[in-house]
């Protein structure tokens, strides 16, 4: 197994699934699992992986869902967005999505009203980011779209290591119960009553190697990152995701 940050490439393939459940996990977050036979041989080895979620906005974009011609050329491309795979069970074939209901935008009005027995084409992930166990602590930096990565990586890291979560929420009821077997302390930080910059710009780095990820909406990472770089994170145990735009043009994790 290799030592170092690494990436690792996958068969893109098309896959479609059925909602199984959906659970509201707060007023604004809410998992959807899918299943079904096709899910097998999918393989996500990075806690921040992303695959494409497929959205018929038009006939003909379903015609290209339907033919699987997501890459063909001359087809007219689905509408797609980015998620992260929450939760991978290949033994009862489970997949969880957690959507934040942010009231447009095609994924979050699908997840709206998705209801057990329909179907969703998913597709990816093209390929995993492996962080290896190298590193003494981690600072994990995100909003609401970035809590499945950090759960999904706390859940992975082992005891011993020391990990430091910021997390800006709307309010209060958006919190999550997050477990890890690592040490971890998290810091919610409500949008509308406390400046993330400011608390990043005062916020004690955890002690030892450290590996540092940041994904917010894309002004709000390029600050970040800068201000982590200037206090002192390498930049090779950095990385920084911007998972929305304010303007609109967003990845609707």
């Amino acid at each position: 197994m290799s030592e170092t940050i690494h990436r690792v490439n996958h068969e893109i393939k098309q896959r479609r699934l059925t909602v199984l459940r959906v659970t509201d996990l707060t007023p604004r977050m809410r998992r959807i699992t899918l299943g079904g036979p096709e899910l097998q041989g999918f393989t996500s080895l990075g806690s921040d992986d992303h695959i494409k979620l497929l959205f018929a906005c038009s006939p003909e974009e379903q015609q290209t869902i339907d033919a699987r011609g997501m890459g063909r050329d001359g087809g007219v491309r689905p509408t797609m967005r980015e998620y992260t795979p929450r939760r991978i069970d290949l033994v009862a074939n489970e997949l969880d999505i957690d959507f934040v209901l942010h009231g447009d935008g095609p994924a979050s009005t699908w997840a709206a009203q998705a209801t057990p027995g329909q179907t969703l084409d998913i597709a990816g992930p093209r390929a995993s980011l492996v962080v290896p166990d190298i590193f003494d602590s981690y600072l994990l930096i995100g909003d609401e779209t970035a809590i499945p990565a950090i759960a999904r990586r706390l859940e992975e890291l082992p005891a011993g290591r020391q990990v430091v979560a910021v997390i800006q929420i709307e309010d209060e009821q958006e919190r999550q119960l997050l477990s890890s077997q690592a040490e971890l302390e998290v810091i919610w930080v409500q949008r509308h009553e406390q400046d993330l910059l400011d608390l990043l710009g005062n916020l004690a780095l955890p002690p030892g190697q450290l590996y540092g990820w940041v994904a917010l909406e894309k002004s709000l990472t390029r600050q970040a990152k800068a201000l982590l770089l200037a206090k002192g994170v390498k930049e090779d145990a950095l990385k920084a995701a911007a998972y929305w735009r304010r303007d609109g043009d967003t990845d609707d994790e």
